[in-house]
Formats: structure tokens, sequence, C-alpha cells
């Protein structure tokens, strides 16, 4: 059996393409299993049941990372997608985030932090670089997602949620932790979306930090 995560990469240049190819071939932790210069022709070729997670860039012709991961959120909604970014990408975040991304990772990166973006996303958990975090953080509250709050607005109960969603806890995991049931802690994610005016999970973990329910080390 194949234990390999595979990735689909999405990128309008062709070296950056064939250099995420050549490090997966020498990794025990991932490989290539489609690639695309566009949005356009990874929306035409993409199969979920082969791929495991999407490699994205923000900037393409014919149709650029915004659009495609918001179609592909559209249909297939459980889709994990790591967006790859430059510096000077950051005001694309939030709308990235609406549309369902599961972390931001720097182009710049090592292929330690790569591996390691992709591994989380493949967990369903959400990696964000270090260094982009408050970028991320910034460009997101900066669009007055949500209203502000005080504490008190928020039950010790949903906050007990909110810090589990935080750190990349499962419905299940969440449900185990506090000794409650998923149906409550869906419950409980559902009042926290509607409080917080967030609009999905990655919001929320966003909206976290933010507010110091979780810190950032």
């Amino acid at each position: 059996m194949n234990s390999k995560v595979r990735i689909f990469v999405v990128d309008d240049h062709d070296v950056f393409r064939d250099g995420i190819k050549l490090l997966m071939s020498n990794s025990q932790v991932a490989e290539v299993i489609g690639e695309a210069c566009n949005g356009q022709e990874f929306l035409d070729n993409y199969n979920p049941a082969e791929t495991d997670v999407v490699i994205m860039d923000i900037s393409m012709p014919v149709m650029d990372g915004i659009k495609t991961t918001q179609i592909l959120h559209e249909k297939h909604p459980h889709a994990k997608v790591l967006v790859l970014t430059m510096y000077g990408e950051e005001r694309y975040y939030y709308q990235m985030i609406q549309n369902g991304i599961k972390g931001f990772i720097l182009k710049s990166a090592g292929i330690k932090e790569l591996l390691k973006g992709i591994t989380e996303v493949a967990q369903g958990n959400f990696y964000f670089s270090n260094e982009l975090f408050e970028k991320v953080i910034t460009s997101f509250t900066s669009k007055k997602a949500h209203p502000e709050m005080n504490e008190s607005e928020l039950t010790k109960r949903e906050i007990e949620v909110l810090k589990l969603i935080a750190v990349g806890k499962t419905n299940d995991q969440i449900s185990s932790n506090l000794n409650i049931s998923e149906a409550t802690v869906r419950t409980h994610k559902a009042n926290l979306i509607s409080k917080t005016g967030c609009v999905n999970t990655a919001s929320l973990v966003m909206y976290a930090i933010k507010n110091q329910y979780i810190s950032v080390t």
C-alpha cells in the first residue's frame, strides 16, 4: 500500500513545478500525481479520489488561485489546499481563507517545512508558515470580517471548543477531549461562527490567534 501523500501542483512556472517534482521524488513523504499551469487546467484534470493535497499558486494566467479555490471549494468542499505564496501577496489571504484553504507556505521555504506543511494539511490540520502568521492575521483582521467582541460573549464551553479547533482538533477529538457528543461540538462550532462573524473553521483559527485564545510560537 502506498503511504505517500499524493499531491497535485498548480503553478504557472515550469521550473518551479519541476523543482517540486524533483524534491518529492527524493522524499518518502509525498509524490506528485498531477500538475497544471493554471487553475482552469487544474479543474479540468483534478480527481479528488486520487489527490490528497493540492499545492496552489496565487498569481496565474487564465484562472488564478483565488478563483480556482473558490470553484474547487464549491464543488469539492473537503479538498485540502496548501497555498504557495510570496511576500507581497498578503492582500489575497482573506479571500483564500474564505475559499476554504488549509494553509499558506512561502515559496522560499525549505524542503523540510514544505514536507511538514504537506503532512499537516493531509492529516486535516491547518498549516501556516511561522513567517506568515503575523501577515495572515493582519490581513484577516483588516478586512473587518467580524465585529470586535468581549470575551464574555463567548461561553466557557465555546472558548474550550474554540481553543481545540485552533490547534487542529477534529470534531471527534474535541468530543472525546471535552466528553461531549459530536453533535454538541457541531452546535458549538456553529454558534462560534455566528457569534464571531467568521466564515469557516480557518477563520476561527485566525480569530483565536488574534484574540489570544492560543499563542503562536
